[in-house]
């Protein structure tokens, strides 16, 4: 049965506090726990809209949440109309800025909404949106952190097996040249010589140091630096997208679609990867693929692989969905992977249920 409308009625959100199989250890720290949001958002028509978000920091829950509650509670009874309350949202919380918090909290509420409209539907998210459920290209971001090197060659060997990846992640910016240069022979020794490479930085770098590093590294054949530097440093980005060979990946910390514009206008990065927590959810994913797309640069996503799926089914410049299982074990059917690609799900919806057992387990107390 199909619904013309849903109605605001209430939004259910718990926190989990996930293990980790592979601990993520990087430049901007070490988590060997993943927090999640999970929102649940409630309808008068019995329809729930379902989504998730991963704040990194278990503590950002606190402050996260109630500003999901109180945009929820001041929509009661009205009409959800994501394409325009993503708007209306941001006009609530504009006094205090329109990134951090703000942006988090909203885009947590359009996914959850965009998810009940094609479950009212009767349509998976990419089809709903105009698209197909074709497979989509993924590469494996599921570990290669600045661990021991000589840890390196197993690992890449298993996360290649995991979904027969022709691509993985490795985040590199150690001390010294040559232990980069290390990790990048293990994990080919592991892999394949013929696996891509797809390098992240993590912000780790001055721009000098990024200069002389990725200079040096520019012929070992990686498929491209991201984040060398701090994101906000545009022209440093530009001038490393100018002056490389190996092209440069940012986008994962823009806020909102604008910041991605600044981006693009600047010619920071020849590549660009919304993070859907960040750049706005369903809404400003797509207000953001159509200034890439105008400019003909590629997009690539940015963790929620399951969102992500279904919208860049209908981004036109398509590129990698990166690939972490890091919410599989609440998840009742996690997606499937094949042959390097992720299947998006024949159902209604973005394809998110929750194992309701699994979350009492990790509940966190908030």
């Amino acid at each position: 049965m199909q619904i013309d409308k849903l109605t605001y009625r209430g939004v259910r959100t718990r926190a989990a506090l996930l293990p980790l199989a592979r601990p993520v250890v990087a430049r901007v720290g070490e988590f060997r726990e993943w927090p999640v949001i999970l929102i649940d958002l409630e309808t008068e028509e019995g329809i729930t809209g379902t989504s998730y978000l991963e704040p990194y920091l278990a503590n950002s829950v606190k402050y996260i949440i109630p500003a999901i509650h109180d945009l929820i509670e001041r929509r009661k009874g009205e009409v959800i109309a994501p394409a325009n309350d993503f708007y209306t949202h941001r006009k609530m919380l504009n006094l205090i800025g329109l990134q951090g918090v703000a942006t988090i909290a909203v885009s947590g509420i359009d996914m959850a909404a965009w998810d009940a409209l094609s479950k009212a539907a009767n349509m998976p998210l990419a089809r709903f949106l105009g698209g197909s459920t074709d497979p989509i290209p993924a590469y494996n971001s599921n570990g290669l952190w600045l661990t021991p090197i000589d840890t390196l060659e197993q690992e890449a060997a298993e996360l290649k097996e995991e979904g027969d990846f022709g691509a993985l992640k490795l985040r590199i910016g150690r001390e010294c040249l040559n232990d980069d240069l290390g990790a990048l022979e293990a994990v080919r020794k592991g892999a394949g010589s013929d696996i891509k490479l797809m390098c992240d930085f993590n912000q780790g770098q001055t721009i000098g140091e990024a200069l002389s590093r990725c200079h040096a590294l520019d012929d070992s054949g990686l498929y491209w630096f991201e984040e060398p530097i701090p994101y906000d440093q545009l022209p440093g980005y530009t001038q490393l997208a100018r002056e490389l060979k190996t092209p440069v990946q940012l986008g994962e910390n823009f806020y909102g679609p604008r910041s991605l514009f600044e981006a693009v206008a600047a010619e920071a990065g020849d590549y660009m990867m919304p993070d859907l927590m960040r750049i706005g959810g369903v809404t400003g994913w797509l207000h953001a693929a159509s200034i890439a797309g105008s400019a003909g640069v590629p997009i690539s996503s940015h963790l929620y692989p399951e969102f992500s799926a279904h919208l860049l089914a209908v981004t036109e410049t398509a590129h990698w969905l990166e690939w972490q299982d890091w919410v599989n074990p609440i998840l009742q059917e996690p997606f499937k992977l094949s042959n390097g690609t992720l299947a998006i799900p024949e159902m209604a919806g973005a394809g998110i249920q929750w194992d309701d057992l699994i979350v009492k387990k990790f509940e966190m107390d908030i």
